[in-house]
């Protein structure tokens, strides 16, 4: 791994990461890949796939984990749609679990493709609001990264960028990504289990499961729980300013 001296030296190196991510998305798009990430595709070779992963396991497992990584560092939409695919090809458990190890993997790339590239420089040319950002994110990091990850009010990509420019560890990162995304994963996952009959009926599945009532409520309680403990430290500042 090059030194921070020789990073110097060679500025460019940072932003070799976060240019190969860029292409990769390029090429992505200029080859037409997008039309195979979507249920059509899914539906098409639904009983290829299914035999594939009969065959091999554990080279399906790999295989998907690697594609969905792929997905999310360069920053493709769809997700949904990739773990839906996760609970059809693997059931509910393994299809979260292969879900949610991909996206992670893939995050903590464009995580660190990001921080490598313009962390230092934005915070080095940063004003007062931002370094005050900054600050508080560090301080309740975790809390903040778990109330994102559980309730999808940004794109996930937007999530996995603000942290690596506002100086997040990068294992406070992982661990929020990790546990934050479980919950919406193993919803859409479960949608993926019955998938199949989904498209014997010639309907397409129905993701805005994730906002009905009876998900989005609870989803909503983890996130108060996470978001508990920055609320609690601005109530005893206050507290403290108060009294003293």
């Amino acid at each position: 791994m090059a030194s921070s001296a020789e990073i110097r030296r060679h500025p460019l190196r940072r932003w070799l990461p976060l240019a190969a991510l860029l292409g990769a998305l390029a090429a992505f798009h200029a080859l037409g890949l997008e039309r195979h990430l979507g249920f059509d595709a899914l539906a098409a070779h639904r009983e290829a796939l299914a035999v594939w992963v009969a065959a091999g396991p554990v080279r399906a497992a790999l295989a998907f984990v690697a594609l969905y990584a792929l997905a999310v560092a360069i920053s493709l939409p769809g997700g949904a749609i990739l773990t839906i695919a996760g609970g059809f090809l693997f059931g509910l458990y393994w299809g979260t679990v292969y879900s949610v190890c991909g996206a992670t993997l893939g995050a903590t790339v464009l995580f660190l493709a990001a921080r490598s590239a313009v962390g230092d420089f934005l915070r080095a040319r940063a004003g007062p609001f931002l370094a005050r950002m900054e600050a508080g994110f560090r301080e309740n990091a975790l809390s903040y990264l778990l109330v994102l990850r559980l309730v999808p009010l940004f794109p996930f990509w937007l999530v996995n960028l603000v942290p690596a420019f506002l100086g997040v560890p990068l294992r406070v990162f992982v661990i929020g990504t990790f546990f934050g995304i479980v919950p919406g994963a193993f919803v859409f996952a479960s949608i993926g289990v019955g998938l199949g009959a989904v498209f014997d009926a010639g309907r397409t599945p129905d993701a805005s499961i994730l906002f009905s009532a009876e998900i989005l409520v609870p989803i909503l309680g983890l996130a108060a729980l996470a978001g508990a403990p920055v609320l609690y430290k601005s109530w005893r500042g206050r507290a403290r300013r108060r009294g003293s």
